[in-house]
């Protein structure tokens, strides 16, 4: 990093969580690198600090020192804590900031689409109307035993209840006039497997009450699939099923790093301060949840007391991180998690803002580094019960993949690295508008598509994957990535680069900041470190199986990044096999799709389950051909 001293003709500006980044001149203001950069941080005030709306927050470098107009709009605590207003905060070294979603002019596209639930709603509520006796000089039993004892009437046993339903349960029964609609918890739902997390007895047969909602309220459920980089949420009316509000929204844990490895670094770095690393890096997940949930309730127009029940998937460092739990000992080999079970957590007691006795279930995890998303895929797609060889994976920063064999299913993950997200490339960037997702060339012809169909400002997963494809499809690029200088299309767009030349994608007279859009010899390295990692995986499990990609009958590619990109591209450039089109089956959201099944539905929450008993985990690190496969499969 350069240092505030040094006399730099230009420094790095690191723009998270749009994953841009943007060479300019010391002294530059934050607004203006952003500008440059063709990321729209709202700035109502056109850059004059008056308005407030550009906060963003520094996360590494040096800005600076903060302005009068900063101080009218942050505490001490917050400068310290490194919030600034963009147009305010000029550049002294390099720096590392995060612009929080409400400073976004233009919202990045997050996946949160997936395959529609059609099972009957059965989920883990019960709601009972009760009219019940107001208290009297002759009957003057507590709150807590006349509901009791009403229910008892009504057939039922005596509920379980918790502290935080009791805070609140006298004002509720007298704001409804001793005519309430009650939220039940059904305990004896959970499976063996299940750990309960509560403060009350242990979980046996009965009910628990979650939340007093008021007559004629339906009970609604948080379906949540967190990703390293973005997560998708669904509202659903846990009587009908129906999806009533979906939202996405970006990891706010991206501030800290851009893959679980450097989070699990940041949380070890950090262990013993106060607030320790992991403790940062959970309040910050919770902190996104809320703030999505707060969105979904307002577009539904729901309550937050009637969120009663959520499902949250992830992968098992998210899991981790999410839950509290320890991510030490998922760094290093032998890569163990700290809980492989399911879990059955209070809301509360995380942090998150639904019904006073809401719960939160999370599905089993399968491995270090497959978790309980995956789970929720498999389950989604129906993957694990194909009656013949079925590849289902899910492709991100770390890519988990499985086979389906019948009665079996082997499973694996790779680190497929960031570069389907747009970091690590040139001019990569997070698909948001005027991000080039499609690219392709015709006898020596050019055509390029952005999001939104604006300017291009530079290239998102499914661009640069297209742009190797291209390439290596013309010629303009060999089996080994390097670019071939005495081709016709590569002298024509040949630009002077690092002391060599680069391929310039876009010129700078049609892009949307005035910058040559390039392609590098290191950005399609990237692509293929990615792309033969998650082959190498697919022909590890297939060896190990006795199988070769000729007895594949399906090909499932789920998440985000999944949706967009073209097969055929794919498979032209070696990251899948070469098998008809019709074998693949590109499925959106599955993990949560999946996560909705099982909030909507005690039988899937025990298909879950049962799902992890049929998996043999596979460890790539441990198989001896996984670097001759990765080896081959790099080469495009």
């Amino acid at each position: 990093m350069a240092k505030r001293d040094e006399r730099v003709d230009q420094v790095w500006v690191d723009l998270q969580p749009v994953g841009r980044r943007i060479s300019v001149v010391p002294g530059t203001t934050l607004l203006e690198a952003a500008q440059q950069a063709g990321v729209e941080i709202a700035a109502v005030c056109g850059g004059a600090g008056s308005c407030g709306k550009c906060r963003i927050q520094l996360m590494s470098g040096e800005l600076a020192a903060p302005t009068v107009s900063e101080r009218r709009f942050f505490a001490e605590a917050e400068l310290q804590a490194g919030y600034r207003l963009a147009c305010q905060a000029p550049t002294l070294t390099d720096v590392k900031f995060n612009i929080p979603p409400e400073s976004l002019s233009t919202p990045q596209r997050l996946q949160i689409e997936g395959e529609e639930i059609e099972i009957e709603p059965d989920p883990t509520i019960r709601v009972v109307d009760l009219l019940m006796d107001p208290p009297a000089l002759d009957d003057l039993r507590s709150d807590t035993t006349r509901l009791a004892d009403t229910l008892v009437n009504e057939g039922l046993d005596r509920p379980h209840l918790g502290q935080s339903v009791l805070r609140s349960l006298s004002d509720e029964l007298r704001a409804g006039n001793w005519s309430v609609r009650l939220a039940l918890h059904r305990q004896d739902t959970f499976t063996g497997g299940v750990i309960d997390f509560s403060a009350g007895s242990p979980i046996s047969a009965g009910y628990e009450v979650v939340s007093v909602l008021a007559q004629g309220q339906s009970p609604v459920g948080l379906a949540v699939d967190i990703g390293t980089t973005k997560m998708a949420g669904y509202l659903i009316d846990l009587e009908t099923g129906k999806t009533l509000a979906k939202d996405g929204l970006m990891n706010p844990q991206i501030a800290y790093g851009e893959d679980v490895v450097s989070r699990i670094a940041y949380a070890n770095q950090h262990a013993g301060r106060n607030p320790d690393g992991r403790t940062t890096l959970q309040r910050a997940l919770v902190a996104g949840v809320n703030d999505l949930l707060g969105t979904l309730c307002r577009d539904a127009g729901v309550e937050r007391k009637q969120v009663v029940d959520a499902v949250v998937v992830g992968n098992t460092v998210i899991h981790h991180l999410f839950t509290g739990l320890s991510v030490a000992q998922l760094g290093a080999a032998p890569y163990i998690a700290a809980s492989s079970e399911p879990l059955s957590l209070e809301a509360t007691r995380l942090g998150l803002s639904m019904a006073p006795g809401a719960r939160i279930y999370l599905p089993p995890n399968i491995a270090g580094y497959v978790g309980a998303d995956h789970v929720a895929m498999l389950l989604a797609t129906g993957a694990w019960q194909a009656s013949e060889p079925t590849i289902a994976l899910d492709i991100g920063t770390n890519t988990e993949i499985s086979l389906a064999l019948g009665d079996r299913v082997l499973s694996c993950s790779c680190a497929s690295g960031p570069a389907f997200e747009g970091a690590h490339i040139h001019a990569g960037m997070r698909a948001a508008p005027g991000a080039v997702e499609y690219v392709q060339i015709e006898e020596d012809q050019l055509r390029v598509r952005t999001i939104e169909g604006r300017p291009a400002v530079g290239i998102c997963g499914s661009g640069i994957l297209d742009v190797v494809a291209q390439l290596r499809a013309a010629s303009v690029i060999g089996p080994s990535g390097r670019l071939k200088p005495d081709h016709k299309l590569w002298q024509s767009h040949i630009v002077k680069w690092d002391g060599g030349g680069a391929f310039r994608l876009v010129d700078k007279a049609d892009t949307g900041n005035g910058h040559d859009l390039l392609v590098t010899r290191q950005d399609v390295n990237e692509i293929q470190l990615a792309k033969g990692a998650i082959r190498a995986g697919v022909e590890v499990l297939l060896a190990h199986a006795g199988l070769t990609h000729a007895d594949l009958h399906t090909f499932i590619v789920a998440g985000a990044f999944g949706t967009y990109l073209d097969v055929k591209s794919a498979i032209n450039i070696g990251m899948f096999p070469p098998l008809p089109l019709h074998r693949f089956q590109q499925v959106g959201n599955a993990a949560g799709t999946g996560a909705r099944q099982m909030l909507i539905s005690r039988e899937r929450r025990r298909i879950a389950e049962s799902i992890v008993g049929r998996v043999h985990y596979i460890e790539l690190t441990a198989q001896r051909s996984f670097t001759d496969f990765y080896m081959e499969a790099m080469v495009l």
